[in-house]
């Protein structure tokens, strides 16, 4: 992937409308960005706690599960009992690296396919977020998917090269 532009400037999805295609793109960036940075971390690598900040663990399983969720309410539907219990459980301790990069891959790969659905809903249609109810559209909710994405993964690749730089001293 080193040499190849990223996907944005790829000519792929074109058949997507582009905020869709935008939002695709910004998730097989994320994909690419963790699977270079964070693919090779140990077990204890993916639940350091460098500075005590979160563990590249917490945000590969926030990003999936996060995506789950936002998509969850562009679809018009409410969180289930599991999805709310998943959000409570990302924090915890003792991950696989396995485990924690599988499930972010299908997330990924889930939340891709999914939000290609929406290349032909009305972007501009109305949602509600939360248990309270928050106000907001199709197409803040699938733009809301990229931008958080994006930001976890440079938090989980900030802690990763932090890792690997105590590891080379």
């Amino acid at each position: 992937m080193e040499n190849q532009p990223e996907p944005w400037l790829r000519g792929t999805y074109t058949e997507v409308p582009a905020v869709v295609r935008a939002v695709v793109h910004a998730l097989e960036l994320a994909r690419e960005d963790v699977e270079r940075w964070c693919g090779d971390l140990s077990d204890d690598a993916v639940n350091a706690r460098p500075g005590e900040v979160a563990p590249v663990a917490f945000h590969l399983r926030h990003i999936a599960r996060s995506l789950d969720r936002l998509l969850t309410y562009a679809e018009g539907q409410q969180l289930s009992a599991e999805q709310i219990a998943a959000l409570k459980s990302e924090l915890e301790p003792g991950a696989e690296r396995d485990a924690v990069l599988g499930e972010f891959r299908r997330g990924i790969e889930g939340a891709m396919r999914r939000a290609e659905r929406f290349a032909v809903s009305n972007l501009e249609e109305p949602r509600l977020v939360g248990r309270k109810g928050l106000p907001t559209t199709v197409g803040g909710l699938l733009v809301h998917c990229a931008d958080h994405t994006q930001r976890h993964v440079g938090q989980a690749v900030t802690t990763a090269r932090i890792l690997r730089s105590e590891a080379a001293r």
